[in-house]
């Protein structure tokens, strides 16, 4: 295994116009709050180039028995924090991840912390100024103090400091914070957003955004799925502000993907060994998936020295030929030699038209915004037919984004794809 020089494929995939992957997306279509029951979401199918509709609670109809579908166990954290001035003026600071610590390491640190954060209203706070919110909790008296450190690259370092000090710090988020909703969601947070702004098996906290796609699931959809044989599985991925960062450059190449922290049991890569159909809810878990088969080739290579991270266009550059399931097996003994049960990673993977999927047969995703990298992802899973999807989807009232409905797409034929990918790469060569 080695690197291999630039493809005409890599040469595509980096150079594509984000103009190409838009779509009018009008403000009503956008779903400001979540329906009644989280099932009764409506259900486009995909599926050898044909559309079918329905709704999520007949997702196990839609599904052959032994499937394994993977989800994201993450939890939202309120990472929204207002604090206002003696002037009157508010300062919002919007958590994004603990500073040369692990999301875990810093949602318990007591008494004081770093975090890197966005801050609205930035210019409106002197460096060193001791901002301090009041909060209670069990009746008594607390307070947060945020200090303005310093200016990050695309972030700001923020040194929270509080009282009752014993108390970890995700605790104080819970209390002085809010959930942070997405910012197409043009309204305050409310009760109903505290329950449906997370998954029925949110488990491990340090997300900033939902994994949206899974916000569908219930009780019933899970009763259903088990009654087929379709097991259910758990990756932790701890969705970053990133996954809302617009396209803003010409060409994707110039855009800057967002890394996130995620950690698999080894019990979950060896179930990705022996599942024959791997369905992914979720871009959070899609992307989660096939970095480990791209960890796994580092492996092979003597790529991997002390961290496990991959930048987002190694695989369009790595040259591979093995079976993924050899590759995992690989990660598996290393995990065993170490005695190591999970594995802890950071991954930017960006994936676009181009890109060639290892794992994952089907998707379980909401729809998404146009020039978004989440569409480039659903345009490299189909294929051109993302135009048609997406069509069909605004012409039949589906309701879009984080609190819209659902879609299951099935992997295209990966040489149709590919042809098509070559078509395209002539034209731009």
């Amino acid at each position: 295994m080695c690197f291999a020089a630039v493809s005409r494929m890599e040469i595509h995939s980096e150079h594509i116009l984000i103009e190409d992957y838009t779509y009018d997306l009008p403000a009503e279509k956008i779903a400001a709050f979540p329906l009644e029951k989280r099932d009764q979401s409506k259900l486009l199918v995909y599926q050898n180039g044909s559309i079918t509709d329905d709704f999520f609670y007949n997702l196990p109809n839609h599904l052959p028995g032994g499937v394994a579908l993977f989800l994201n166990d993450t939890r939202v954290v309120e990472a929204r924090i207002l604090f206002t001035k003696t002037t009157g003026a508010v300062v919002e600071i919007f958590c994004l991840e603990p500073f040369e610590q692990s999301i875990e390491q810093g949602l318990q640190q007591t008494g004081k912390v770093l975090w890197k954060c966005m801050i609205g209203g930035a210019s409106k706070w002197k460096h060193g100024q001791v901002l301090t919110k009041q909060f209670y909790i069990e009746g008594k008296a607390g307070e947060l103090r945020a200090k303005y450190v310093r200016k990050e690259d695309e972030s700001f370092l923020i040194e929270f400091e509080w009282t009752p000090a014993e108390l970890p710090f995700v605790q104080v988020m819970h209390i002085a914070g809010a959930l942070p909703l997405p910012p197409y969601i043009k309204r305050i947070p409310d009760e109903i957003d505290a329950e449906r702004y997370q998954t029925i098996f949110s488990h491990k906290e340090g997300s900033v955004a939902a994994p949206t796609a899974a916000l569908h699931f219930t009780d019933n959809v899970f009763e259903r799925l088990r009654a087929k044989e379709i097991s259910l599985e758990y990756i932790t991925l701890h969705v970053g502000a990133g996954t809302f960062k617009p396209v803003k450059t010409e060409t994707i190449a110039e855009h800057t993907m967002h890394s996130e922290m995620f950690s698999v049991s080894i019990e979950i890569i060896q179930k990705l060994i022996n599942t024959k159909t791997v369905v992914a809810v979720g871009t959070t878990t899609l992307r989660t998936i096939e970095t480990l088969y791209w960890l796994g080739i580092k492996l092979m290579n003597g790529l991997i020295k002390e961290e496990w991270e991959l930048n987002q266009w190694e695989p369009y550059h790595l040259n591979y030929e093995n079976d993924y399931k050899s590759v995992l097996k690989d990660i598996i003994n290393w995990m065993k030699e170490r005695q190591q049960e999970r594995l802890h990673c950071r991954t930017s993977l960006i994936i676009v038209p181009g890109y060639q999927f290892k794992i994952a047969d089907a998707i379980v995703t909401n729809f998404h915004q146009p020039q978004s990298t989440l569409l480039l992802l659903v345009a490299a899973f189909v294929g051109p037919d993302w135009k048609k999807i997406y069509n069909h989807a605004l012409a039949n009232e589906y309701r879009f984004l984080s609190y819209g409905d659902s879609s299951l797409l099935w992997r295209n034929d990966q040489r149709k794809i590919n042809k098509f990918n070559s078509f395209l790469v002539g034209i731009l060569l």
